[in-house]
């Protein structure tokens, strides 16, 4: 069967706009829309927070918010446990890769493995995303709230550097934008099983394509570029 749609394929009528400008099945380059769009949103969410950082003489210092291993070191280890988050979902976008070229060669059953790796990565990202909140959250940091100005002596490079607007617009937004991933994160797995379930029922050997799984990793692949720059928004900058 062939794998590109209907809509592009030569059209011959006089009113039917001819060949299509762009060599790409259309569920593809609606995908690229979507991601274009959405890409617009957390250009903007960054773009603000950037403002916001930039425009306070201080701000909370990553390496002492972020300085813990949760249920392991409290203090002592900056940007351990996040590098740890990152690595996960970086190598669950190496697995989709494998996914979407097994797709290409129509190998079943290396799909259904790597699909199966590619959700396990990303429930292991919410999970230490989800424990990473419970611990800021247990330090005092939450939407609207932040810790006592004693407290925030401790999440500041000096103590005459506190600041309560800093730290709460700071908490606001890290909440927010990490919280707007993680849904993205969220619904990708959930997609991601959705399409898992499709190929084991053998949907896409009765179709002659795995166009869907390519389709789904491009959304993937965003979620893991996105990431690289809220990683470097809070932790690095």
């Amino acid at each position: 069967m062939n794998a590109v749609s209907q809509l592009d394929q030569v059209k011959t009528g006089p009113w039917n706009g001819g060949r299509s400008p762009w060599s790409v099945e259309y569920g593809k380059i609606m995908m690229w829309f979507f991601l274009l769009s959405d890409a617009f949103t957390f250009s903007s969410l960054l773009i603000y927070y950037g403002a916001q950082r930039f425009s306070k003489l201080t701000w909370p210092a990553p390496d002492k918010v972020f300085q813990s291993i949760p249920g392991i070191a409290e203090h002592g280890a900056p940007l351990v446990f996040v590098g740890i988050m990152t690595f996960i979902l970086i190598m669950s976008s190496v697995t989709m890769v494998l996914a979407v070229e097994a797709g290409h060669r129509r190998s079943k059953k290396e799909v259904i493995g790597w699909m199966i790796a590619t959700i396990i990565g990303g429930f292991m990202f919410l999970g230490c995303q989800a424990i990473e909140w419970t611990h800021l959250h247990h330090d005092g940091f939450w939407w609207g709230h932040i810790p006592s100005a004693e407290e925030l002596k401790n999440f500041f490079l000096k103590p005459e550097d506190v600041s309560l607007v800093a730290a709460q617009q700071f908490a606001n937004l890290f909440f927010t934008i990490t919280g707007f991933h993680g849904f993205h994160v969220f619904s990708g797995v959930i997609i991601n099983i959705i399409i898992l379930v499709m190929t084991i029922n053998g949907t896409f050997e009765k179709r002659g394509h795995y166009l869907m799984v390519e389709k789904v990793g491009l959304y993937w692949h965003f979620v893991d570029l996105v990431w690289v720059f809220v990683f470097t928004f809070f932790y690095l900058v």
